[in-house]
């Protein structure tokens, strides 16, 4: 019995990320977009998105952060 739920929660785990938002960061060294040295990344959730400090989940369920002191250059899309 333990095992039907534990496939069911799994399951139902699995069908609620289906509808959940995800969202393309694109990091950049430079205020150039577009260059060899973007990183583009698709995450799960954005916990924190400020001018110096950015930090989110990425598909893998890694937590990538990013500080700068002059400020990061970024951009982040709903896809």
């Amino acid at each position: 019995m333990d095992n039907i739920k534990k496939y069911f929660k799994k399951f139902f785990s699995w069908l609620l990320n289906l509808f959940r938002p995800r969202y393309e960061v694109r990091v950049s060294w430079n205020k150039e977009y577009g260059d060899s040295d973007d990183k583009i990344y698709i995450s799960k959730k954005i916990m924190v998105q400020k001018d110096r400090h950015l930090k989110f989940i990425d598909e893998d369920s890694k937590l990538i952060e990013y500080r700068c002191a002059g400020g990061n250059n970024y951009i982040s899309m709903m896809i």
